[in-house]
Parts: C-alpha cells; structure tokens; sequence
C-alpha cells in the first residue's frame, strides 16, 4: 500500500492561534473544547455579576467601551432566549479583558452583603434564645454589659406573649398579629451585637428582621 506523506494541518492550527489571539487571557495553549466551554460560562457569569454594580463602581473599571455598552444593554435585554444569546456576546468581549480585577470589583461589592446577612441570622439565633432560654438572658448581659438590662427584660417578656398569642391564634385558625416587642427585640439585639450600645430600638423601622413578611 502505498503511504501518503503526513502534512500538518497548517490551516487548522491558524484557526487555533486565531482563537488564541482573540483570547488573550484564557489559559495559555490549546485547551480542551470542556475546558474552553467551560471558560466561556464563566465570563458570561462574570459579565452577569458587572450589571449588578451600582453604575458609580463600574465606571471605575478599566472595561473596553463596547463591553461597557453590552453590559448596560443586558439591563434591557427581557426575553430568555434575547438574554442568553446577549450573554454570549458578553461572554465574547470579555475575552479581550484581564477578568482578575472584575472578579475582585465583584466580590468586593457581595461581601458586605454576606456579612449583614450574616449579622441578621445571628441576631435571630440569640432573639429566639433570649425567648426560649432563661439563662440566655444571663449569658447575653456578661456578653454586653452595656444592654439596658431592664429594656431588655421587658422585651424578652413582651416577646414571649406576643409569641404564646400568635401560636394560640394560629392554632384558632385567625390571623396572628404583627409583634412590636418580636421586631423590638430584634432590633436591640443587633445593634448590641454591632456594638452599638447607643442604638436604641425603632417602633417603626422593623427592617431586616428576617422573620418579618
């Protein structure tokens, strides 16, 4: 059988710089189709995160005007299919950026959130225990000496009918009524647990209580 002398596939490996070329900050060589689908989610995903910037940060990051422009469009962009393919293009775009400092610019902006959510779920874990365990009460006062501790009390009693009476009217069948001690307490124990001791509680204000719909 007569052999046939094996050229390289010279277009094939131009189309492979080209895509090289047009990636400047994917992983050097020629990674997998896997690895490169995968790459390519992951910018989409990070362009997705940029919209979500307050306007003021993002015009702080060094973005090419066209992404810049892509971005704001995304905001605009309703349709699921319009949404995906608009992504895609993103995706493309981000190719031609260094992705490390929008990913920091990202995190940087969701950390904040972490930690207040944080904070409210433990606010919560120690309202439940102030209502459920006498000796937290203790435990709470050796912890942050400079609660009212007479507030306090009052609160944690207030709460715990308000509770009893909540249950009673569920299990009744009726409406429960919106708790001001529940959301009180809430509120005196997160700012204790922020170490604002001159924070007093808002009659009005029961924001972020997770518990409150």
């Amino acid at each position: 059988m007569r052999s046939h002398p094996h050229s390289p596939p010279a277009a094939h490996d131009a189309d492979a710089a080209s895509r090289d070329d047009d990636a400047p900050y994917l992983a050097p060589g020629r990674p997998s189709k896997t690895r490169r689908k995968q790459a390519s989610h992951d910018l989409q995903d990070l362009g997705e995160a940029l919209m979500e910037l307050p306007a003021t940060k993002l015009a702080k990051l060094d973005l090419p005007e066209n992404l810049r422009e892509a971005i704001d469009e995304l905001r605009r962009v309703r349709s699921h299919e319009g949404r995906r393919r608009h992504l895609q293009y993103i995706g493309k775009l981000m190719r031609q950026v260094d992705p490390e400092p929008l990913r920091e610019a990202v995190a940087a902006q969701r950390l904040p959130s972490a930690k207040e959510t944080l904070a409210l779920h433990e606010a919560e874990r120690w309202r439940l225990r102030l209502v459920e365990d006498d000796n937290a009460l203790t435990v709470w006062l050796r912890e942050h000496p400079e609660t009212d501790a007479q507030a306090l009390r009052s609160l944690i009693r207030a709460a715990r009918k308000d509770r009893s009476d909540a249950l009673a009217a569920t299990h009744a069948g009726t409406e429960p009524r919106k708790s001001r001690a529940w959301r009180e307490l809430f509120q005196l124990v997160k700012a204790g647990l922020a170490g604002d001791a001159a924070a007093a509680p808002d009659d009005e204000d029961d924001s972020g209580d997770p518990t409150d719909d």
